[in-house]
C-alpha cells in the first residue's frame, strides 16, 4: 500500500498515565486567506487522486498521470486492477485538467469506476472510493455522487476514514435537488457552482449542506481526443476546490481537514474578515 507523507497515529480511546508532552503534534498554520496566504503552494508533493472515467494520458491540459486503476465487477466480485486505459467517457479528463491547472505541480493519479455514457454501479464507485482512500492520497476528487440509500452507512464510514487519516474527500452536490451522497456528510467537503465569469473565484455558502460554490457554467475543459469543450455542471466546480487543497497543503502539509475547511472559508470571495483589510 502506498502511504503520503503525513503519518496518523493510531486511535487512541483515552488518554490514560500519559500527559501532553507525550502526545506532541507538529502542527502548520492555517493560511490567513490573503493571497500569499492560500496561494503560496502549487500542489507540489501532494498526490490528488480522480475517481471518474479514467483520465487521457498526457492531454495537453492534464499532463502526466502517476498512475491509474480501473473498478470492474466479474460476476458478484469487484476488483481493482492497474490499467493503461484513458478515458471512457471525457468527465474524469475534465476533472483532471482543472485540477492541474489549479495546482500544477500535485501528481494526479485516476481510479476509473465509470463506463461509456457515463454509466456506473454503487458497488464499483463504493470500491473505488474504498481505494482511493486507503491508498492514503491527501486529496480525492470525487466529481459524482450516489442517491441508492443501502450506500451511504458504509460511504459514511469510508468518508469518517478518510476524514481520520487526513486524506480530504472534496466531493459534488448533486445538479439537481436530489438527496444523494457522500456530498451530504459534514466530513468531506461538499462543493455546488455559481455562474460568476471568474474562473477562480469560489465562496463560501452561508447555508449549507453545500459548503463552496465554484465555477461551474460554461467551463472550457479539457475532452478526449486532446481536445476541450465547454460545459456546465457542479462536477467542474468540484475539481477547482480538489485543485486549492492541493495547493494549500502543498505550503502547509500538516493541516488537518478541518483547518482546511477553514482555509478555504477565510479565503471565499464574499468571507469578510473583520480587521482585514
Amino acid at each position: 500500500m502506498t502511504t503520503s507523507g503525513r503519518q496518523t497515529p493510531g486511535l487512541t480511546w483515552g488518554l490514560r498515565g500519559k500527559g501532553p508532552a507525550d502526545v506532541p503534534v507538529e502542527a502548520d498554520d492555517p493560511p490567513d486567506g490573503t493571497e500569499g496566504g492560500l496561494l503560496g503552494g502549487t500542489g507540489r508533493g501532494i498526490r490528488v487522486c480522480v475517481v471518474d472515467s479514467g483520465v487521457e494520458r498526457d492531454h495537453p491540459m492534464v499532463g502526466p498521470v502517476a498512475q491509474s486503476w480501473r473498478v470492474f465487477k466479474d460476476d458478484d466480485e469487484v476488483r481493482v486492477e492497474e490499467t493503461a486505459e484513458g478515458d471512457s467517457c471525457g468527465h474524469g479528463t475534465a476533472c483532471a485538467g482543472i485540477i492541474r491547472r489549479i495546482a500544477p505541480d500535485c501528481e494526479l493519479s485516476s481510479v476509473r469506476v465509470l463506463g461509456e455514457r457515463f454509466s456506473g454501479s454503487g458497488d464499483v464507485l463504493l470500491e473505488g472510493i474504498r481505494w482511493a482512500v486507503r491508498q492514503r492520497f491527501d486529496v480525492v476528487n470525487l466529481s459524482l455522487s450516489t442517491s441508492r440509500d443501502r450506500f451511504v452507512e458504509e460511504l459514511r464510514r469510508l468518508a469518517d476514514e478518510a476524514y481520520f487519516q487526513q486524506t480530504v474527500i472534496v466531493a459534488s452536490a448533486h445538479n439537481t435537488h436530489v438527496e444523494s451522497f457522500p456530498w451530504r456528510f459534514s466530513s468531506v467537503i461538499s462543493v455546488g457552482s455559481h455562474q460568476e465569469d471568474d474562473p477562480d473565484l469560489h465562496l463560501y455558502n452561508p447555508e449549507p449542506p453545500v459548503e463552496f460554490f465554484a465555477p461551474g457554467q460554461g467551463v472550457q475543459v479539457a475532452w478526449l481526443g486532446g481536445t476541450s469543450i465547454r460545459s456546465s455542471g457542479n462536477s467542474y466546480a468540484t475539481p477547482l476546490i480538489a485543485g486549492l487543497c492541493a495547493r494549500i497543503l502543498s505550503s502547509r502539509p500538516r493541516l488537518t481537514p478541518f483547518q482546511l475547511k477553514n482555509a478555504l472559508y477565510l479565503s471565499a470571495a464574499n468571507v469578510r474578515v473583520h480587521g482585514r483589510r
